[in-house]
């Protein structure tokens, strides 16, 4: 019976193959990326636990579900091709009209703080929330179009005019957060997917413009209620007050400012090392408004105090420079395009949760990522996890 060759018998590339074997079983599983994503998520369960631990409205046990579902998730899209879905363009614009749209079918949909944004199939889920997916997707598949190099105008002007269907539906709920992270995604994808810089500047020129009319026109169309207050037609109360409390924080001592003032009193009291988790005054004692989900970062901050916050800005950073290595080494644009859009919407949301509860960007509501409360919100991010392992697993064997 003729023996089999040993390792030392085979010939140089014979060898090396065999060595990379040994060292790299799972070539397709990027660990650092795994473990800085897991260390977030334990971390921001932590803060949640203290979070909800005083408040009847909201489920620990939900969100560990959230978890749980959001895991299978992750990795049933990191063992997907992603290439296969760069050619869906019109397939991703379908599903974002139709998810977004959800909430207004009658018997489906719930109104909830506001908004119709909610629909209800035995639970309640957020199908925008959702749609941050397929809005990835698409605005990756049309940059992807491009090869990398968008010159002529035309082109540029229908691009532009898929990306903001999503931001156009999202609107009719109406939910203002949600939206704007469109908004960065979609310029995320212009920048990354290499539109001309002029370009880029006019439609920011033009953004400002849509703002400025928005707000002189509802002047001209708000109306008196029976009661004396005005009611405005193109922007909710509510929205129009967190814009001007930003502005001024005394403008309203009673609703948005009084938040804001005590959000604010809440982070200051943490001092350096915090007050314990468990022992914070302001957000333990229902001072802080929406703590487990827009106002989470107040939770940490009293908490943990500065140190604290500095370990999760570290653990942040370390997963936005591990993506943008994944994004770097795509041998795809659509693969590169796809993870610098996730990595905008994190960073974009980062920064306006921390900023909004800092008084340093307006109220919007939008959480903050892996960390704030809602099963629906984690899932999302374990999915664009999976994705974003994809782009790497796929790209793997071509480095």
């Amino acid at each position: 019976m003729p023996q089999l060759p040993q390792i030392d018998s085979l010939k140089a590339p014979d060898r090396a193959v065999a060595q990379a074997t040994r060292t790299r079983r799972f070539p397709w599983l990027n660990l650092p990326f795994v473990v800085v994503v897991a260390l977030i998520v334990c971390y921001g369960l932590v803060v949640v636990m203290s979070a909800v631990a005083n408040d009847p409205d909201y489920s620990f046990s939900r969100q560990l579900a959230g978890v749980a579902a959001g895991i299978v998730a992750m990795i049933v899209a990191w063992r997907f091709d992603y290439r296969r879905l760069s050619d869906f363009t019109t397939l991703f614009l379908i599903v974002n009209v139709v998810l977004i749209l959800s909430p207004h079918i009658p018997g489906l949909g719930v109104e909830a703080k506001g908004a119709q944004s909610w629909i209800k199939l035995g639970i309640q889920i957020q199908p925008g929330e959702f749609a941050k997916i397929t809005v990835i997707l698409l605005d990756a598949s049309v940059m992807a179009r491009y090869g990398g190099r968008l010159d002529d105008a035309r082109e540029y002007a229908k691009a532009v005019g898929i990306m903001l269907v999503p931001f156009l539906c999202i609107m009719t709920q109406p939910d203002l957060g949600t939206g704007l992270v469109y908004l960065f995604i979609a310029a995320t994808a212009l920048v990354m997917g290499g539109a001309r810089p002029k370009y880029l500047l006019a439609t920011l020129g033009a953004l400002v413009l849509c703002v400025v009319a928005v707000f002189v026109v509802d002047e001209f169309l708000k109306y008196q209620k029976p009661d004396g207050t005005w009611e405005y037609k193109l922007l909710k109360n509510y929205q129009r007050s967190r814009l001007l409390v930003f502005l001024d924080p005394d403008a309203d001592l009673t609703g948005d400012g009084y938040n804001l003032r005590q959000a604010q009193i809440a982070i200051g009291s943490g001092g350096l090392f915090g007050k314990g988790l468990f022992n914070g005054s302001q957000t333990a004692l229902g001072y802080v408004p929406e703590a487990p989900t827009d106002f989470i970062f107040c939770v940490l901050a009293e908490g943990l105090g500065f140190f604290g916050v500095m370990a999760l800005i570290a653990l942040y950073a370390a997963l936005v420079l591990i993506c943008l290595r994944i994004a770097s080494a795509s041998c795809d644009l659509f693969g590169m395009v796809l993870v610098a859009c996730v990595v905008g919407m994190w960073l974009f949301q980062i920064l306006e949760n921390i900023g909004m509860d800092l008084g340093l960007m307006p109220i919007t509501g939008i959480p903050l990522p892996f960390v704030s409360y809602g099963s629906s919100f984690m899932v999302v991010n374990f999915a664009l996890v999976g994705l974003i392992g994809s782009v790497w697993a796929h790209n793997v064997q071509k480095r």
